[in-house]
């Protein structure tokens, strides 16, 4: 499926199955489990519904989905300005090397030009040499002197003041 325009747009709701089998494809590359019905539905609340939590793009190829990019807003107080966030990008193993991930990442770039950011960031499995290779060839260089933290489930609650969905000592009220 090298052949036939490729054309990238904002996605809409009709696009929910297609969005979905898409991820599925991403988890069977990088050996996840893939999301279940929960997560599902709520991938389509976040993405579709009345207060979107993130954006979606979508590529076309002949009109068939072969890939996405979920991306958000964070910010950036040392340079005051906004900085476009690429959660996920990913591209049907039948379409890679094929144009479908530059047609993406120039209608990100002029999402963050538009909306005047002053950078774009995404993570990358250090296992995925394909994808370093294509975000160097953009000219997107590795920061070395910054590493990732996650907090998760339990660790959240304990911290948030809350163990087990009660309420415990810790911060107060809503930001």
């Amino acid at each position: 499926m090298k052949n036939g325009k490729i054309v990238v747009r904002k996605a809409s709701g009709r696009d929910g199955d297609s969005f979905i089998a898409l991820v599925r494809e991403l988890a069977d590359y990088e050996k996840l489990p893939p999301p279940g019905r929960r997560e599902e539905a709520r991938l389509r609340r976040d993405a579709f519904g009345r207060k979107p939590r993130f954006e979606l793009l979508m590529a076309f190829r002949g009109g068939k989905a072969v890939g996405y990019a979920a991306f958000f807003m964070t910010y950036s107080t040392f340079l005051a300005r906004p900085t476009l966030y690429l959660e996920d990008i990913y591209i049907s193993q039948e379409s890679r090397r094929s144009g479908v991930g530059s047609a993406i990442f120039a209608k990100l770039a002029a999402t963050a030009v538009r909306r005047g950011c002053g950078r774009m960031e995404w993570s990358v499995l250090r296992w995925n040499r394909p994808a370093i290779a294509f975000y160097r060839g953009l000219g997107a260089r590795e920061l070395k002197e910054w590493t990732y933290y996650r907090l998760t489930g339990d660790a959240i609650r304990e911290i948030s003041g809350r163990k087990g969905g009660r309420r415990g000592k810790g911060a107060e009220g809503e930001i």
